[in-house]
């Protein structure tokens, strides 16, 4: 879940491990269910036609960067902004990188 840089994070790990605590095993269970089920939706990633920004962790081995490139290069117009030092929690992990990065993409949209 982590990138190499943090898997040593006490504080991270804790706060990751305390939310997957709060949610209890049976959400777990239906989060897994609900993904194993989800449909394969690469093919309609070309009919978005909105602003759209693909952020992803560098170091993210549960949806890898080259994931999040396959589907900004399948969204015209889109934007992907990876993160370093970051693995699949991004924003906790690095969360001044991706507010930053959320800023600079929403001011131009304006």
């Amino acid at each position: 879940m982590f990138a190499p840089a943090h898997i040593g994070d006490t504080r991270l790990v804790m706060l990751f491990a305390d939310m997957a605590a709060n949610q209890g095993a049976d959400a777990f269970v239906r989060q897994q269910n609900a993904i194993i089920g989800r449909p394969d939706s690469r093919a309609s990633l070309a009919d978005i036609s909105c602003p759209t920004m693909i952020l992803c962790g560098a170091d993210d081995q549960l949806s890898s960067v080259e994931l999040h490139r396959e589907m900004a290069d399948a969204i015209a117009d889109s934007e992907l902004v990876v993160i370093r030092d970051a693995g699949h929690l991004s924003p906790i992990e690095q969360p001044k990188d991706v507010s930053a990065a959320l800023r600079r993409w929403l001011e131009r949209l304006h």
